[in-house]
């Protein structure tokens, strides 16, 4: 069985009580966003998910995408998702209803796009990309590019893409080679682009394509990179389609996962340049462009844990079914779930994943109060606090997701191994996720260099702080569930603030320091986060039970989890320290040729 439902109950607890939506509904223009009406939204995205998205999800891996005369062909059947999902006014939901949007919090946003991601990451990469790219233009463009645009991007109409990556500009987007030269109040764009996901589809009449380029006078490196809006096709005064403009796909990769998504290889300006407009000031085109990949890179994070959900969902129900051996107790053959071992690997998975809901969604949370909130100091609170947590959500998540998609693998046992049950391509989906928009190197380099290093480390210390509250509200709390947090998290939090203390106190002695324990660090941050947000989980079901509330057996659960992730996650600090107090010389030491 490799069917998907989504987990209602868990996103409405993470966004209810995790993220606080009673504080964002008081938010001005979120007055509308009550628990029933978010309750209603996360169960018709489910309901889109369960019965449209996800029957698609394994035929789509088995048919892939192809190029035939310059235009990609998607699988059989996406045509009529893409049109389910707009005719549902999906694409609107986070954007104000100035543009046409539906005003909904960002957070709800995120928990929808968690249940699309996990129910076919392939097609959800579509509308995760085309609304990226929508907030990057209604942030930098002019206002006549966004009356263009916006309101067809917003509905669904058009989609939109990325694209940054060129052969010799991976990462390094300083080596970016595509040229725009300037005529009349246009520019003509030149050059070739790998790795663009959804770079065509013929299930929308329009694409819009945000494409890094070179201005003729623009200086060397980084700086001089500016951003252009390349439409599919060039779009007439009075708002109709005019011109097919000169961008084509070339090919499509054959890749080990996500064979659905159409990753183009695209070519702009073969037949005389490309009609491309230009998007906020010349040279600026990496900070405009960074909205977008910010906003990426949280739903990149969700991916990891959708991807999660859907592996654990099928390890589960193949456990149940399984028969296999005999258990204490038991009369006769068992299912496997029977076996404390199997019960071991999906408890890992269970626990991650509500560990990675949590921290997902409060890092979503922050969004709505940089947007919303009344005052500026709140503003910048929550500002720091995204920046803080993205590249955590975006690395922490996706590699966590390569261990618990993987076990789900080894539920099945040999039938893991086996295409056919489909654990596999769960396992195949989620290999792309620490890689695109930055991979987990990057983001740990990103997380100690520019997040702690250079504030000195106030935008942890303030984490710390709230961190060490909860564990002050697990210390007087006289209760048996909750031993393992009073040590485990009490002292992982500590973990936590030697590692920051250690690279403030180490990074300007060893220049290697910060690159060498980054990723450990950041694997370090990113554990203890989810025992935060755990302890908190644990802390809020207990006051439910206590108070007497409807589902006690729900609330029990979430106890049992967070205490497996004390037991079993928490403990892994204590190594990720060690390799952060490590430093370089090791990792140094040998020269190339001894490799």
């Amino acid at each position: 069985m490799n069917d998907y439902i989504a987990p209602g109950k868990d996103i409405t607890f993470a966004i209810n009580e995790l993220a606080e939506l009673n504080k964002i509904s008081k938010l001005p223009g979120k007055e509308d966003a009550t628990p029933d009406l978010i309750e209603a939204v996360i169960e018709e995205a489910a309901r889109l998910a369960n019965g449209v998205l996800s029957p698609h999800n394994k035929s789509g891996d088995e048919i892939g995408a192809k190029v035939v005369d310059k235009k990609v062909v998607p699988a059989d059947g996406f045509a009529d998702i893409y049109n389910a999902f707009r005719e549902g006014g999906w694409p609107a939901l986070p954007f104000g209803p100035e543009r046409g949007g539906q005003g909904l919090p960002e957070l709800v946003a995120t928990a929808a796009n968690e249940i699309w991601q996990a129910a076919n990451m392939s097609f959800a990469l579509c509308p995760m990309l085309t609304e990226g790219a929508a907030v990057a233009i209604d942030a930098h463009a002019s206002e006549a590019l966004k009356e263009i645009y916006l309101p067809k991007m917003i509905s669904g109409e058009w989609t939109g893409t990325m694209n940054l990556t060129e052969s010799q500009a991976g990462s390094d987007l300083a080596a970016v080679k595509t040229r725009a030269e300037p005529e009349g109040d246009h520019y003509l764009i030149s050059g070739q682009k790998i790795f663009i996901t959804w770079g065509d589809q013929d299930f929308t009449e329009n694409i819009v394509h945000l494409v890094l380029a070179r201005l003729p006078d623009a200086p060397q490196g980084i700086k001089g990179i500016s951003l252009f809006i390349v439409p599919k096709y060039l779009v007439n005064d009075d708002g109709s389609l005019g011109e097919r403009n000169d961008v084509y796909p070339v090919s499509v990769e054959h890749k080990l996962g996500i064979h659905a998504s159409p990753t183009c290889i695209m070519s702009y300006g073969d037949n005389g340049g490309a009609i491309g407009y230009l998007v906020g000031e010349p040279h600026s085109g990496i900070n405009c462009m960074f909205t977008m990949m910010n906003h990426a890179r949280l739903a990149v994070g969700v991916q990891g844990l959708s991807i999660s959900e859907r592996a654990y969902q099928q390890a589960l129900n193949y456990a149940k079914e399984r028969t296999q051996g005999q258990a204490l107790g038991q009369k006769g053959r068992v299912t496997i779930i029977h076996h404390p071992d199997v019960r071991r690997m999906l408890m890992l998975m269970k626990s991650g994943i509500e560990a990675m809901r949590g921290l997902c969604y409060v890092s979503a949370a922050s969004l709505d109060y940089i947007h919303h909130a009344e005052t500026d100091d709140i503003k910048a609170q929550h500002s720091e606090r995204f920046a803080l947590l993205t590249p955590v959500v975006k690395a922490w998540c996706t590699e966590l997701a390569q261990e618990l998609s993987s076990l789900g693998v080894q539920v099945h046992g040999g039938m893991g191994f086996i295409e056919e049950t489909g654990a596999a391509q769960h396992f195949r989906d989620a290999r792309i996720t620490t890689i695109y928009e930055g991979t987990t190197g990057i983001q740990a380099q990103d997380l100690v260099g520019r997040k702690v290093i250079r504030d000195s480390g106030k935008a942890m210390k303030d984490l710390l702080e709230e961190m060490h509250q909860v564990g002050k509200e697990i210390v007087s709390l006289d209760n048996d569930n909750f031993v393992s947090f009073q040590s485990n998290y009490i002292k992982a939090v500590q973990t936590l603030e030697k590692a920051t203390t250690w690279l403030l106190e180490n990074y300007q002695s060893d220049a290697n320091a910060p690159g060498s324990v980054a990723v450990n660090f950041m694997m370090l941050m990113g554990t203890v986060c989810g025992g935060w947000l755990m302890a908190r989980a644990a802390l809020i079901a207990s006051a439910k039970i206590d108070t007497g509330a409807d589902d006690v057996e729900f609330y029990k659960g979430k106890i049992v989890t967070a205490r497996f992730y004390a037991d079993h996650f928490l403990p892994r600090a204590d190594a990720y320290l060690a390799s952060v107090m490590a430093g370089s010389e090791s990792i140094m030491a040998l020269s190339n040729d001894q490799f």
